[in-house]
């Protein structure tokens, strides 16, 4: 009991001193989540919208492919990475494999279908209410996709904040590409894995600490600057 209270000391004053390596660690991971969080936004939204406006053969095999690979297990997104990666697969000579680039290319690819699926469902209902009208009135399937978008803003943010979760927690694809080479590759998750099998808890924790209050901002700054829950009664 007391060496989990003095590592609860410890992580505390690693915290509020702004220890180096710790900042250094949740730095680089929020470079690399928030990178791969754009890149998937801008592939996942228009697809979600696209497949939403356009009626075309298989279009049912394809929403259920999307939904399936909501699931897909990180560690093979992070094993695929890494054949196509290392220095015999197919982009080998890119010597990306244990980089930045590498882990936002994994994240990329594990977040892109969840929020590409939550975007779907919520501009689906939406096209529900809108399609008479936006057809009646001719316009076209760009000005469609965008009204769609734009008036689920707000499920789309929600969207993004399941996307960040998940990306700001991985560990599997992240130690496979990226290595967890230090002041290098080295995020909070697999730091944290580190440390823990190290036996350095305040450590740990002190990442665990981060990593907690980092999800926490996130979501209060994107539903601050979204203006969700406006008319509550906070």
């Amino acid at each position: 009991m007391n060496e989990i209270l003095q590592g609860l000391v410890q992580a505390f004053w690693l915290v509020i001193s702004l220890d180096t390596e710790l900042i250094a660690i949740s730095l680089r991971s929020l470079y690399v989540t928030l990178t791969a969080l754009l890149i998937s936004t801008l592939v996942a939204f228009p697809l979600a919208a696209l497949i939403v406006v356009t009626r075309f053969r298989f279009r049912r095999v394809v929403i259920a492919i999307l939904n399936a690979l909501m699931g897909l297990p990180p560690v093979v997104v992070g094993l695929l990475v890494y054949i196509i990666f290392s220095r015999s697969g197919p982009l080998g000579v890119l010597g990306l494999l244990y980089t930045t680039s590498a882990m936002i290319i994994a994240q990329t690819v594990i977040i892109t279908p969840l929020i590409a699926s939550v975007a779907h469902q919520s501009m689906r209902e939406l096209w529900a209410d809108y399609r008479d009208l936006l057809i009646s009135i001719n316009t076209s399937k760009p000005q469609r996709i965008g009204t769609l978008m734009w008036d689920s803003k707000r499920a789309l943010i929600t969207a993004c904040l399941a996307g960040f979760g998940r990306g700001i927690g991985e560990v599997g694809a992240i130690m496979i590409v990226g290595g967890n080479i230090d002041n290098a590759t080295r995020v909070l998750t697999t730091a944290i894995s580190l440390e823990t099998s190290r036996g350095d808890f305040s450590l740990a924790l002190a990442l665990g600490f981060v990593l907690i209050s980092l999800a926490l901002s996130v979501s209060f700054a994107t539903h601050w600057f979204g203006k969700t829950e406006r008319g509550g009664l906070w």
